[in-house]
Parts: C-alpha cells; structure tokens; sequence
C-alpha cells in the first residue's frame, strides 16, 4: 500500500472530502499534516471582516496530524506566517512515498519540498493563473524565482487551463501535468431545496417572475462588487433584483450606494451564510455574477453551476475558461468594464426562460467536476510512480 503524506496549511471545506476519498481507497494510506497549527479557537477571516467557523465536518474520516507553528503572527496570509521547526522530523516519522503540497508560498512549505527534493516524489497543486501578470522587472524576477521554485516539484495536478499554462510557463512540462479539476461537493449543492429558496425570495419580495442576480463571498476591493453595484443600477429593470451576500471592508461605501439609488428597493443585502444554507442561496438565484478583478479560480461558480443558476464572470476570473461556455449557460465580461458588464446584464435579464435553459446547462457542464476526478488523478499518480 502506498503511503501519501498531504501538506497543506489547515481545514478547508474544499480540500476535506477529497482527503476522505483518498482514505477510503484501498491501495493508498494517507496522512494530512496541517501546518498551520492546531486551531484554539474560531479564526477571524479579514476578508469577510469577522470570525467564520464552518458549519460541516473538515476532520472526520481521514488521518491527519497538527503541526507546531512557532511562527510570531501565525498566519496563512503571509510567507512567513507558517513556520513548523519539526516538520520534517514529523513527515520522515511516517514514511511516506509520496508528498502532495498543497502552496508553496510558505516558508515551512517551500523547505519541505526543498528538504524532500530528490528523496520523494514531490506532487504539487495550486490554482496559480497568468492572467494577472506583472511586467518590467518584477516579471523577470518573478519569472527566475518561479521557475527555480517548481524545479523542485515532480508533478502538478492542474485545476484548469488557466493553471496548466501557468506550470508550463514555469518550467513543468505536458508530461508532469495531469487534470485534477477544481470542484465542490456537486451532490449536496445539488439537492434540490426549491421551498426554502421560495421563501428566502417571498422573503425579500421577489416575485416569481422576477430575475435575481446573486453575488456571494467576501466584500472586498478585489472582488468590485462596486462595478457590479453600479452596473446594475444603470440597468434600472423593475423587475430585476440584486442580492448581494456577504461581509467584509467594502460593505458600508455598498450599502450607501445601493441606499441613495433609484433601484434601491431592488437591492438587497445578507450577511455572510455558512455553508449549509449556501444551496439555498443559489437555488433562489436565477444569475451568479463574479466581477472580481483578480481571481485564481471563484469556486463560488462551481457552486452556482451545481445548484443550476446561469453565470456571468470577469475575464479575470480563472474558471471563466473552463466552465463559462458562452451562449450555453451564461457570458463572461472585459474585467473592470461597466458598460461591457451592463450590456451583459441587459441580454441576460431579457428572458427569465433563457436563464433557465442556461441553468439547466450549467448543472449538465460542472457534473464531471468533482471531487473523485481529483482523487482518481492522484491515486493514479501515486500508484505508477516508479518505486
């Protein structure tokens, strides 16, 4: 049986059921190491400006271990942020034949595929993009450091094609590269829970034949819901509703917009909504809008497509590539562009029967996203690696 050991910096809704797909298999014992250390209590998440505990199991059935952070100011934010003195000691304890990294930019993460370079297999996956490269001599820098950085790494699971251009970019090549699409939990998003979504729109006084846009994640500046906000007031569609859920530091200068606009009785607002309720959320939907200016992946789109909502996404968005099929099941839009994002919004609001057919479409395209591709792609790996 082939041991895997799994570094990655502490519980994530996303990552979970994957570590548990991999223990269930019968050819591979696996190990998680969490890096960032053992949490004491609920973390406070800046984005959304306040303390976030999710509200679904992130330990249960698989094998995992906490890792000491000495580091002054503990964090995933910051390269420095993870420092684990016994890291090595600890992952050489359990023998593995294989290391899967999950992020580089870490100062423990980076020695422990510096340290296991030429030891062990080193797998690696992250959702780095090209779409927002720098130019001058930043890039250039970048560029050395990067391609001396994935020297060390033996295999990349790409989350798509943004990401796998992004590897061969920086020194991988085709044969070091195997899909591992970026996914969510498809069948608890898709159960179908059309009563509760009713009642959240007779809640905000959307009726029926009403159109809802939906924005949901974090309020701030690099996801412009500002352009979002602005693009749906000059649409000025009575029947038209935008919902924006979330929290975070661009909230206020949100609300004071949405609160002296004409539209203002079409704009709603929700707090941040944990996990469980988030099906319902999108099930209310009839469009998910992703504006951010900057974005690796937006599995919040994953999401959308799984409960059937059509998509419109920045071109800075990573997945746009892959799963926003124009014309199928929603439109993408030029980044940072409020008349190309308002002419969007025009066409896709025209007909709340094409939003349907969109969504339908989206639910058929994200069904092969999921987390068993990704398990079977490193089980794969795993097993033909030369011993």
């Amino acid at each position: 049986m082939k041991k895997l050991a799994v570094i990655t910096t502490h519980p994530i809704q996303y990552y979970a059921p994957i570590f548990r797909l991999l223990q269930q298999r019968n050819n591979i014992s696996l190990k998680v190491f969490y890096t960032l250390g053992e949490p004491t209590a609920p973390k406070h998440d800046p984005g959304f400006g306040k303390t976030v505990s999710w509200d679904i199991p992130l330990l249960d059935g698989y094998d995992f271990e906490w890792l000491d952070n000495v580091a002054p100011a503990p964090g995933s934010h910051y390269f420095k942020g993870i420092i684990n003195p016994g890291a090595i000691e600890q992952i050489k304890k359990y023998q593995p034949d294989a290391l899967l990294v999950f992020g580089w930019a870490y100062q423990s993460h980076l020695k422990i595929i510096r340290h296991f370079n030429g030891i062990l297999p080193i797998y690696f996956r992250g959702d780095s993009t090209l779409l927002n490269e720098t130019s001058g001599l930043k890039k250039t820098l970048r560029y050395v450091f990067l391609k001396w950085v994935y020297n060390n790494v033996t295999h990349a699971f790409y989350v798509g094609e943004n990401n796998k251009a992004y590897y061969l970019k920086y020194g991988l090549k085709e044969s070091q590269l195997s899909f591992a699409p970026h996914a969510i939990d498809n069948e608890r998003f898709g159960l179908k829970r059309g009563d509760e979504a009713e009642e959240l729109r007779t809640s905000l006084h959307i009726g029926k034949q009403d159109i809802l846009v939906l924005y949901a994640g974090k309020f701030e500046p690099v996801k412009n819901i500002d352009l979002l906000l602005t693009a749906f007031i000059a649409l000025n569609k009575p029947n038209v509703h935008l919902l924006l859920t979330g929290n975070g530091p661009g909230e206020k200068k949100l609300k004071d917009i949405a609160a002296s606009s004409d539209a203002a009785a079409n704009i709603h607002f929700m707090d941040f909504t944990n996990q469980s309720y988030m099906p319902v959320l999108y099930q209310a939907a009839d469009l998910f809008c992703l504006p951010s200016t900057s974005e690796t992946w937006g599995l919040s789109v994953n999401e959308a497509m799984a409960c059937g909502v059509a998509i419109l996404a920045s071109d800075k968005v990573g997945c746009a590539a892959d799963l926003a099929q124009i014309g199928e099941n929603g439109a993408v839009f030029r980044a940072g562009d409020e008349n190309n994002l308002t002419r969007n919004l025009q066409h896709l609001t025209n007909d709340k029967a094409q939003l349907v057919r969109l969504g339908r479409q989206s639910e058929l395209i994200i069904k092969d996203w999921s987390f068993t591709k990704i398990a079977e792609a490193i089980e794969n790996k795993l097993l033909n690696e030369a011993t």
